[in-house]
């Protein structure tokens, strides 16, 4: 059966995927983006693989809530034991997701010292491993990895090739090293190698790093030959921006009509109005979003300061309503 990715490379090149990003692209952000302006492919936060196999497995399957208008969905699992990436491939499957993300790129030191995220680029032959468990538990659903050109330098000519042995359907390539977090711009001309590399394999290619917008993505994809491209940061305050190239921006109302829809969802998913031991977010969480939605916009720094001293929202859509 074709899964889907082969499905979007036959139609549309570049592709564009909204990206994971812990804290950011919740099920409350992504119902907002897939509303406004949907991407080709949606990715859920990175979800424990060891905490999915655990007691607590409850409270964390509700990072992998989602809904229909969000397909195709893919869930990101991170983790360093191949075996709990099997038995979290077979749940994945179970809930109806439509493919399987490895993260094999985050720098965070709570994930480093995991042995996961990008630290599985000293431990390629454990990397095998988890991509074999992995799909051996997916039914058939298709499995990709999201990693970095490196860990402490660019090592992407000799580490690519033991990803691209294992045959995902994708891999994605974000153009630093671990060490570079976001310090510096991404190497686009890394990532045309990486895609160079993989001609021919079978294995498609994301590039991500720097994207600003719809735009500036097919000039990257163009001058890399990526088959897709991923965008992360540049969707904060942006829902739209994976709309028609030359639909523009909302207004300032409706961009703040959208940030009340956003509250509204956030509070209806994990609010005050849930079980305090189920709940896994609070509404400081909610305030990246708020203070991105603002940003750059005339007369918005009064409001924006207000803002940041909500509790809850209810008092963030009050004062909202009282501006508009």
């Amino acid at each position: 059966m074709e899964n889907f990715w082969e499905k979007l490379k036959k139609e549309k090149k570049p592709f564009f995927c909204l990206a994971p990003m812990a804290d950011v692209t919740d099920a409350a952000f992504r119902q907002i983006v897939a509303k406004y302006g949907k991407p080709d492919v949606m990715f859920t936060e990175m979800v424990a693989c060891d905490g999915l196999c655990s007691v607590g497995k409850e409270k964390l399957l509700q990072i992998l809530e989602f809904s229909e208008i969000e397909r195709p969905i893919v869930a990101q699992l991170f983790g360093s034991r191949p075996e709990n990436f099997y038995e979290s491939a077979k749940l994945i499957k179970e809930l109806g997701f439509n493919g399987i993300d490895i993260n094999m790129g985050c720098p965070q030191k709570n994930i480093l010292k995991q042995g996961a995220g990008s630290d599985l680029i000293n431990s390629p032959n454990l990397a095998r491993e988890i991509i074999q468990a992995t799909k051996n538990g997916s039914g058939g659903l298709p499995v990709s990895v999201k990693t970095r050109i490196g860990f402490n330098k660019n090592e992407l000519e000799t580490w690519l090739p033991i990803l691209l042995e294992e045959k995902p359907a994708v891999i994605t390539i974000h153009g630093r090293t671990k060490k570079e977090m976001s310090k510096v711009s991404a190497h686009w001309d890394i990532i045309k190698k990486g895609a160079e590399m993989a001609e021919g394999s079978g294995v498609l290619i994301i590039g991500n790093g720097d994207v600003q917008d719809l735009e500036d993505g097919q000039q990257k994809a163009q001058g890399s030959r990526v088959d897709g491209i991923m965008i992360g940061r540049a969707i904060l305050g942006r829902p739209w921006l994976f709309q028609d190239l030359y639909a523009g921006p909302p207004s300032f109302e409706k961009n703040m009509r959208i940030l009340v829809e956003h509250i509204e969802l956030f509070e209806e998913k994990y609010g005050e109005g849930q079980e305090d031991h189920k709940r896994i977010k609070n509404f400081a969480m909610m305030k990246k979003h708020i203070k991105a939605y603002l940003s750059g916009l005339r007369g918005a720094k009064e409001l924006r300061i207000k803002l940041m001293d909500c509790n809850n929202g209810k008092e963030a859509k009050k004062l909202i309503s009282s501006m508009l």
